[in-house]
Parts: C-alpha cells; structure tokens; sequence
C-alpha cells in the first residue's frame, strides 16, 4: 500500500489527486484488476468525477455548502459537523479499474481528494486489488 500526503489549501477543496495515483498504479505493476484509493480522514472524501473544467469543482463545493451549512445549530462541540456530513456524502473510498497497466478513467474523469476542513495535510492511500 502506497501512502500519499496531500496538502490542502482551503477549508474546502477539490483535489486533483489522478496523476499521483497514476504513479501507484504505474510503480505496482498491476496489469488487470482495480486500486482501491481510500481516505482514512473523517471531514475529507474520495471521489471520481470532471477534472476538465474547474466550474464543476466550485458547482460542487457550492451545492454541498446549501445541503450543510457551516453554521446550521450542529451539536459536535468542535464546529466542523458540515465536514463530517459532507464526508459521508462525498464517500472515504473509490476503485479505479486498472487495464494493460493504466488507469481506466473516462475522457474528462478525474480522482480528487474532497477536502472539508482544511486546510491540513491528508494522507490517501492507494493499494491494488486484484
């Protein structure tokens, strides 16, 4: 398993975490099969989706701060209730199919670290299956 260290900027982010994912899946030699790329954090996610156009990250970001608001009367005591709730939505995990050796992402996808109580350095880790 390969642990990669990502550092966020912002409290809430998109990162475009596909070519350090590629390098995992280029330095496991996995012909055929998937990796699993997991998030061990409980305010950040992993998600697969366009990495083309930067509108769709802030659309993202915009849609999830309507459906959790920052400040909605949140019982947890530390403030980032939001984060957590958007870290259920967004998922802790993909698998990205691995075919002749390469990721087998659609034309426009890309893998992003979902960051929502940032900014912090994760950690994403990356193992194959198969």
């Amino acid at each position: 398993m390969e642990r990669l260290r990502i550092a966020t900027a912002d409290r809430e982010q998109l990162v475009d975490i596909t070519e350090e994912v590629r390098r995992v899946a280029a330095g496991l030699e996995l012909s055929e099969g998937a990796l699993l790329v997991y998030c061990p954090h409980t305010t950040a996610g992993i998600a697969v989706n366009e990495g083309y156009d930067p509108d769709v990250a802030a659309d993202v970001r915009r849609f999830m701060a309507r459906l959790a608001p920052r400040d909605a009367g949140y019982a947890h005591a530390e403030g980032n209730s939001d984060s957590h709730i958007k870290a259920i939505i967004t998922g802790g995990s993909q698998f990205v199919p691995v075919t002749s050796g390469r990721l087998a992402l659609g034309h426009w996808q890309a893998i992003f670290l979902c960051e929502f109580d940032g900014p912090r350095t994760r950690e994403v880790w990356v193992t194959a299956v198969g």
